[in-house]
């Protein structure tokens, strides 16, 4: 590093404290942090760090780089929406948000990330405004913490089946459980994996 350009060497330092948070910047990101009039200016520094070995690159990710040597346990995860600790809300798929994270932290691996809104999970520990990790499947056991989809909103709740009927438990006695009635629209997105809470 002590080699490198000044500029060059600042880019680099700003990059490492981002993706060693998590957070994967784009270059347009880059060239606001360091007032480049454009994103070329970062692409330029991007490029010549990726080809000193100092930076690797994923080919055709929108925000594909990553810190070398952080190999198979670093896991690239977009932030896909909220999902309701509380009443059921619509998800705003589609935010803008990337996250590289250790993969030993979620047991299955997540396929994606949700911001949590809501407290009726507190006793689970998962707090307003913590990221859960989601991994995607249609099938879950009894007990299992699960985001589900019902009537068009997503909650994040505790599964209870029972005698043809599903409950939705919160994990917190200030809310009631939410039971699924055979005309509601409902299907199990995925299954809770781990979460993790920023600041």
């Amino acid at each position: 590093m002590d080699s490198l350009p000044p500029q060059r060497a600042a880019v680099l330092a700003f990059l490492r404290r981002e993706l060693a948070a998590g957070r994967a910047p784009s270059l347009a990101e880059i060239a606001a942090a360091f007032g480049f009039a454009s994103r070329n200016a970062a692409q330029k520094h991007v490029q010549a760090l990726v080809g000193e070995g100092l930076l690797t690159l994923v080919p055709g990710q929108k925000r594909g780089l990553r810190l070398p040597g952080g190999g198979a346990d670093v896991l690239p995860l977009a932030v896909l929406g909220r999902v309701a600790a509380g009443t059921p809300i619509g998800a705003d798929i589609g935010l803008d948000q990337q996250l590289w994270l250790d993969r030993r932290l979620f047991s299955p691996a997540p396929d994606y990330l949700l911001k949590v809104q809501g407290d009726s999970m507190i006793d689970d520990g998962i707090l307003d405004g913590d990221l859960v990790g989601v991994h995607r499947t249609a099938d879950a056991r009894d007990g299992q913490t699960v985001v589900a989809r019902v009537d068009g909103e997503l909650t994040i709740k505790r599964l209870q089946r029972a005698r043809r009927q599903i409950r939705l438990l919160p994990r917190n006695p200030a809310h009631a459980p939410i039971v699924v009635e055979a005309d509601q629209d409902f299907a199990i997105e995925g299954v809770y994996c781990g979460l993790v809470r920023l600041g």
